[in-house]
């Protein structure tokens, strides 16, 4: 990262050969289209590159990728104006449910991503970016740009949503 920062091209191409699968999934998670996921990752490193050396922290880089992502995607969900849910804030639910079992989401990967897939974008970032990426709230909430509150109200709704329609593709709804 750092030889990157200071213009090293081999150091930025081994970040992005370090990045690129993970964040191509996360993309296509978000967007749902290959050809509109690889022009915005292009974009997404493009952007990288060209301000990278502004990065303060080598250590909140990821992060950093993820916020840039995140802003490429949300620019353009709100072009495309295909879902309104990309700027829907969340407000705390009070009341406790049961507790998310991650043994649900091992259980049937075909099943997850058809649930995923069901989910508004806002839920699907937030499900991808704590279960595929093992962010924690904290790192959520700067990705996402909202509070941790938020972060933890969509993430809250987000497994209440899954829970109900893999519950309904089960049978037991």
């Amino acid at each position: 990262m750092l030889r990157a920062k200071v213009g090293d091209r081999a150091a930025f191409h081994e970040l992005v050969t370090l990045y690129q699968e993970r964040l191509a999934y996360y993309v296509h998670r978000l967007v749902h289209n290959s050809h509109q996921s690889g022009d915005i990752l292009q974009q997404i490193w493009l952007d990288a590159f060209r301000a990278i050396g502004k990065l303060q922290s080598p250590g909140a880089f990821r992060v950093w990728l993820y916020r840039i992502a995140h802003d490429r995607v949300v620019t353009n969900i709100r072009r495309q104006i295909v879902d309104a849910d990309a700027r829907e804030q969340l407000a705390l639910d009070a009341s406790e449910t049961e507790p998310w079992n991650d043994l649900d989401l091992l259980e049937n990967a075909e099943l997850v991503h058809f649930a995923l897939n069901q989910l508004s974008v806002v839920h699907r970032e937030v499900m991808t970016l704590r279960f595929l990426e093992e962010m924690d709230v904290k790192e959520i909430a700067r990705v996402m740009e909202c509070s941790e509150g938020t972060a933890k109200s969509r993430l809250h709704y987000a497994k209440n949503a899954m829970r109900r329609i893999i519950s309904e593709e089960r049978g037991h709804a």
